[in-house]
């Protein structure tokens, strides 16, 4: 008699945890349609607790695109030629319960902290949405929420996320008045004021009003309201205080912010005040508390004869591994939405998408299983 050939779903839900946690993040999003079984043990949270620990790190480089007012997920191996394009590995999907529940949501803005997505719509509404578990949470506004609001995920230092919102409208307009600044509380599902401003603002010129997130604080490039001089701006959501964090140079003219790949540093991309064209990538060694921050060169750059300029909130990725940029188009439209900055400079094509449309953003993903609180 033979013996009968057993299956994974027979298991017991222990050892099919234990077996999940060592799968990469971005497979377990395709094995979430292929049982109910893994997809509950996905959703509840009992995987993500062993995964971080057993899951091998991914050697492609995971990028979020923001095209369209839709995200897609492209896997970006840097040492493959891909005949100078890739395909996307996945389109994701959000639907709003309450206006248009059956039809796909254009997405305005989108800020990324540990695999957590937040995002605005064109109806100023506010998700925060896990790509991965496929789980949302639709944030209701205090009052209402404005297109000009600026806002950022972060976490405390007991792992406690937060949602910071920072109403600057006057700002845009270049007559800066108080800024509102306030928290919202995942426990209490409630907002509460936490300060006001005048000294400081985010200018949208800078192209940074998502900002960047490193360890749970996200960090801005902002302007002194007296004297427009720029200088980068710390919200610590443990403390819920901002700080200036000390720059590298004094007389470079500060162009974005970005973060490191392989263990998330902050990074600046300056010109030289002397030569425009001539840029510098610095990365953050360390930050303290105070602001205090030391610096390392990382790479420097000459825009002539390459596939980009040194606009102001140049969008850019740093991979330090292969000691390259990644910057999307120039412009934001072009077809080859991915350009590769470094010794061989090239261009990436990204499949289905022509030259009429329209990048507004690129950035590194890390998928997480980390449910939303």
């Amino acid at each position: 008699m033979m013996k009968e050939r057993g299956n994974i779903r027979d298991l017991p839900d222990d050892l099919v945890v234990e077996i999940l946690s060592r799968v990469p993040v971005v497979s377990l999003v395709r094995l979430r349609s292929t049982s109910k079984t893994w997809n509950v043990l996905i959703k509840d949270g009992r995987i993500s607790k062993k995964h971080d620990d057993n899951a091998p790190r991914p050697r492609h480089s995971l990028i979020i695109m923001l095209i369209d007012f839709r995200l897609y997920l492209v896997s970006v191996d840097l040492h493959s030629n891909y005949n100078n394009k890739v395909k996307i590995a996945s389109q994701f999907s959000l639907k709003d319960p309450v206006y248009a529940s059956l039809k796909e949501v254009d997405i305005r803005h989108v800020f990324h902290c540990d695999g957590l997505l937040l995002c605005t719509t064109l109806y100023n509404r506010l998700v925060v949405w896990n790509l991965c578990s496929n789980e949302t949470k639709w944030i209701q506004p205090r009052h209402f929420f404005k297109e000009s609001d600026i806002f950022a995920l972060g976490k405390s230092s007991c792992k406690k996320y937060k949602i910071l919102r920072i109403n600057q409208s006057d700002c845009i307009s270049g007559s800066v008045s108080i800024l509102d600044c306030e928290i919202y509380d995942f426990t209490s599902n409630s907002w509460r004021v936490v300060g006001k401003t005048r000294s400081w603002f985010i200018p949208e010129w800078k192209g940074c009003r998502n900002g960047m997130s490193v360890n749970g604080n996200t960090y801005w490039l902002a302007a002194l309201t007296k004297h427009w001089t720029d200088f980068i701006l710390r919200f610590d959501f443990s403390t819920e205080r901002f700080v200036s964090v000390s720059l590298p140079i004094d007389d470079d003219h500060l162009i974005s912010l970005s973060v490191t790949r392989e263990d998330q540093k902050l990074c600046i991309l300056a010109t030289r005040a002397v030569e425009s064209s001539i840029g510098d990538v610095w990365i953050a060694t360390k930050i303290e508390s105070t602001g205090a921050a030391s610096w390392s060169k990382f790479l420097s750059l000459n825009s002539v004869y390459r596939p980009f300029s040194f606009d102001s909130g140049l969008n850019f990725l740093v991979d330090k591994e292969n000691k390259v940029l990644v910057c999307r188009g120039k412009n934001g439209i072009s077809d080859y939405f991915l350009h590769v900055v470094g010794e061989d400079n090239k261009c990436i094509q990204v499949d289905h998408h022509d030259a009429e449309s329209t990048c507004s953003l690129v950035f590194s993903y890390v998928p997480t299983l980390v449910q939303i609180q």
